[in-house]
């Protein structure tokens, strides 16, 4: 992930002005790295060493998720739905 894409995805989900590591900055952030590793794993099947850091951030963000429901629900469903993580 690019410097200027994280500053990006920080700023749209960001809840206060200096905000960087919240559950929901850091679910987006999650996302955007498992989409990026996905299309390289597309293209290198064979990459399994990628492939487990991929797995590692899948649990990551499923934990956060599941903090930030329990925490708060409607904070939660404002992530899900603008990530588009469930349908």
């Amino acid at each position: 992930m690019q410097k200027d894409a994280k500053k990006q995805v920080i700023k749209k989900y960001q809840t206060h002005g200096k905000d960087t590591g919240s559950a929901q900055v850091q679910v987006a952030i999650l996302t955007e790295k498992i989409a990026h590793l996905t299309e390289h794993l597309k293209t290198h099947h064979k990459d399994d060493h990628s492939r487990r850091g991929l797995i590692k951030m899948v649990g990551r963000r499923t934990k956060l998720l599941r903090y930030l429901k329990l925490r708060s629900y409607s904070e939660y469903a404002s992530v899900i739905k603008n990530l588009g993580l469930r349908k």
